[in-house]
């Protein structure tokens, strides 16, 4: 009995049937496990949250097929570890690569892998924890499948906890009962992975005057918590806190309290959070919450995401302070999500208007004969480089979607479009 392996490992499932969750991708008549079973599987891309099956998966599929099977971390391995595994690869058919953290290799070490790719040199089997639209070359992803993961729901939570206690011999050495396990299932957020490391915890701190006893020990919430809080922090990246949290960051930058969004930031750095995702949040805010009130909260929000994808953590959390703090004291505007939302309606409610003949474009002499772009005035010909004429379809005529906020940018911009369209848009 190996203890110094965590439990997480220890009972890492070694066929379909024992992998809890991800029925949709490996239930019994479900696309991937369809693909194992007829020994022909295509390079795939594994997105999900942490803890929820993406490395065991790769595991069961090269144990299923009985396959060479290598294994790189994107975090410690270059493009000349992903070369020399190609190397080894052409030698021994069939061969799959899994790649964990994928979303973390740059351009070049993405390319690296794209002609063994193509050539079916290997099957790449990648796994990600960002949106592979974003963080995985256009070119690498067209040739792979993607597989979306969910996290454990509370019942597949219940039924890992008691496959531990069932299967390792450790847990069952204790003789522990599983009492109550809400306080588990809420700190782990559906992250199997973080389950079974709580579970065991927990367990190792039963003091040993309390594991002589007789009868069976009990695991219950008060336990839980109080081992919880004294080892682990009690930040979820995927679970409630972690939503209740990015809900609190994004309000106080709203309304404008610098004091509650850096303390909220400070909240998401010392739990873990991925910097990309709270930059992302920030650019996001930059044109939801400010807009046109301050053009140069984008600019600062897109620079800021730039820079902390470049050097990550620790360094990165003075770069997100000053863009938070920035933004939360900048003045705000939803006149831009107001805007859109309102076109979207209209949209919806109008259908699929034409666009009006003048301001189509003529690049045939038959759309010229039909009137395309007849009569369109170019706006810089006018004074202030402005010509009055019509931009909407007709059902929509004099219809105003966007409406600047009362602030001193927009007020300027409120002052130049009435100038501008008089009492055609009421501004």
């Amino acid at each position: 009995m190996n203890n110094s392996i965590p439990l997480a490992e220890r009972i890492r499932p070694a066929t379909l049937d024992d992998l809890i969750g991800q029925e949709h991708l490996t239930g019994k008549g479900s696309i991937l496990r369809n693909a194992i079973e007829n020994g022909r599987i295509p390079s795939m891309i594994l997105w999900g949250p942490p803890g929820v099956g993406k490395t065991t998966i790769a595991n069961i599929i090269a144990h299923s097929l009985q396959v060479p099977y290598f294994q790189l971390s994107a975090i410690s391995s270059g493009v000349k570890d992903v070369r020399e595994v190609i190397e080894t690869a052409k030698e021994q058919i069939g061969s799959i690569l899994f790649i964990d953290e994928i979303h973390r290799f740059n351009k070049g070490q993405q390319d690296a892998l794209l002609g063994a790719v193509e050539k079916g040199i290997i099957t790449l089997i990648g796994a990600t924890t960002e949106n592979p639209s974003f963080e995985v070359n256009s070119a690498l992803l067209s040739r792979c499948q993607v597989y979306v993961l969910k996290a454990l729901d509370q019942a597949g939570m219940v039924r890992l906890l008691h496959q531990a206690l069932e299967k390792d011999a450790f847990m069952q050495s204790l003789q522990l009962e599983l009492k109550e396990t809400e306080a588990m299932i809420r700190i782990s957020g559906g992250d199997a992975r973080k389950l079974l490391n709580l579970f065991e915890l927990v367990a190792n701190s039963i003091p040993d005057a309390v594991k002589k006893q007789e009868g069976k020990i009990p695991i219950t919430d008060a336990l839980v918590m109080q081992v919880a809080q004294n080892k682990i922090a009690l930040y979820d990246k995927q679970g409630e806190q972690h939503y209740d949290i990015i809900s609190a960051f994004i309000k106080s930058m709203r309304g404008s309290d610098p004091n509650g969004a850096v303390y909220w930031l400070a909240r998401m750095i010392e739990g873990g959070e991925d910097v990309k995702f709270i930059a992302r949040r920030m650019l996001i805010f930059a044109s939801e919450d400010i807009g046109n009130a301050n053009p140069n909260a984008l600019l600062m929000a897109n620079s800021c995401f730039d820079a902390v994808a470049k050097i990550g953590y620790p360094e990165s959390r003075i770069i997100l302070a000053q863009c938070v703090t920035y933004l939360a004291s900048s003045p705000k505007s939803n006149a831009a999500v107001v805007a859109i939302k309102e076109a979207q309606k209209a949209v919806q409610q109008y259908g699929d208007q034409p666009v009006p003949l003048h301001i189509r474009n003529a690049p045939t002499k038959m759309m010229k004969d039909m009137d395309y772009g007849k009569n369109y005035q170019y706006s810089h010909m006018g004074q202030g480089n402005f010509i009055e004429q019509e931009y909407l379809p007709a059902p929509l005529i004099g219809t105003k979607f966007y409406e600047p906020g009362n602030n001193a940018r927009e007020n300027e911009l409120r002052k130049f479009l009435k100038d501008r369209w008089k009492d055609k848009y009421h501004y």
